[in-house]
């Protein structure tokens, strides 16, 4: 059974991506284009509250982005809320999260958007933002002809688990 949080991010990621809805140029993360992770379910504690979980603001996940033209890749570690900028691109990250290492199937989320600068232009345009899955790339994709991005990890830890694990 799929945890609560990945089969809404993903319905959620499915519906968004189905309307063509993006966000408008210049719209950050916190303003009306980002959306909000799943929160508590009933029955299902929020980790943030949980003793021995790591709270969302202390997570990291690691980013790959890919530029088609160089065949160069690079991978960034990013906290909720971090933004890096490389060349004409600008990466954010709003959250990661990972399956308990009880639960199957694993999976490994993060919420990015990506704003690229494209030749000519003076601006930024935001060409991704949503919910990207490590074990699913092709459940929502960065539709860009020079620049791909993918999910590679998101280091957490739940109760019970050891700090060794990511």
């Amino acid at each position: 059974m799929r945890p609560p949080f990945l089969i809404a991010a993903g319905a959620l990621a499915f519906v968004v991506s189905a309307c063509g809805e993006t966000a408008g140029e210049g719209e950050a993360l916190g303003e009306s284009a980002a959306v909000e992770p799943a929160g508590e379910t009933e029955g299902e504690p929020d980790t943030d509250a949980v003793e021995g979980a790591t709270p969302v603001e202390e997570r990291v996940a690691t980013i790959g982005l890919l530029n088609k033209r160089n065949n160069l890749s690079q991978d960034f570690e990013m906290r909720p809320g971090d933004v890096r900028e490389e060349g004409p691109v600008i990466l954010r990250l709003a959250t990661c999260e990972r399956t308990a290492p009880w639960e199957m199937p694993q999976e490994t989320g993060a919420f990015v958007q990506l704003d690229v600068l494209e030749r000519g232009q003076s601006e930024h345009t935001r060409v991704f933002s949503g919910w990207l899955f490590k074990e699913s790339p092709s459940l929502n994709v960065v539709e860009h002809p020079i620049y791909d991005v993918w999910v590679k990890d998101c280091a957490m830890r739940f109760p019970g688990e050891s700090s060794g694990n990511s």
